[in-house]
């Protein structure tokens, strides 16, 4: 089985074998990001925030946990089967592909998380970022969290085998045109499977020449989860907040 040419995102996030290759997400690393946020961004229980897109809602079931009204949004119909599970009247989760105009809001809050962009082509990450900023409210804040691409590509890994669950992930890591792929390739039940990964490589200059296009401005840039400087050759993250 392989993931259709131009729709990977669609096959492989839907997919039961993308949780369980990830099932190992630092749970505590997200809480800790969440409140240094909520922190830092001084957010108000009578706010309203998306995240965009939620997988399979940990971020935005932790945010409304601490008392704060969340909507989630995902193009998996499977993720978001899962998070609704932990619906109620201040937690929502809808399908959503962010390429189209938001189906609800505005918010004081949208949240970009877990490098979530720069999956599509150049004409598509702008109008994302545009879908954004139209889905805020007047002085909302947008938060992208992407990963740091130059030290990304400079420890990139490209070969490697995760066995998890009885599966072998073989994995080939490899820069194409400015895109960086992850083939992943693995036997199930005597059946062969192959999906790939594909995000653009984008650095700071990047980003502001999407932001200056949308028109919004950055409020602050910080470099990991604690919030701490953004620095080109260190930083684990490139974190924007926007507006």
């Amino acid at each position: 089985m392989s993931a259709s040419n131009g729709s990977w995102f669609t096959d492989w996030f839907d997919s039961p074998y993308y949780h369980i290759l990830y099932q190992d997400r630092d749970e505590q690393e997200a809480e800790f990001f969440m409140d240094r946020l909520a922190m830092h961004l001084q957010m108000d229980q009578n706010d309203q925030i998306l995240d965009l897109p939620c997988g399979k809602g940990r971020h935005a079931i932790y945010l409304n946990r601490k008392g704060f009204d969340v909507t989630g949004a995902d193009l998996s119909e499977n993720s978001i089967r899962e998070a609704s599970a932990a619906a109620n009247d201040r937690l929502r989760f809808i399908v959503h592909d962010m390429r189209e105009p938001l189906i609800t809001g505005p918010f004081d809050y949208i949240l970009n998380l877990f490098t979530s962009f720069g999956y599509f082509n150049e004409e598509e990450n702008q109008k994302v970022l545009c879908n954004l900023k139209k889905g805020l409210k007047p002085g909302g804040m947008l938060v992208i969290d992407f990963m740091n691409t130059t030290r990304v590509l400079d420890m990139l890994v490209e070969h490697e085998v995760k066995s998890i669950g009885g599966i072998d992930f073989r994995i080939r890591r490899f820069v194409r045109e400015g895109i960086i792929v992850k083939e992943i390739c693995f036997e199930d039940n005597g059946q062969p499977y192959f999906f790939e990964e594909q995000v653009r490589a984008l650095r700071q200059e990047d980003f502001e020449r999407y932001f200056n296009r949308a028109e919004l401005s950055v409020e602050a840039m910080f470099g990991n989860y604690d919030l701490l400087p953004y620095d080109c050759t260190t930083s684990e993250r490139m974190i924007f907040i926007l507006q």
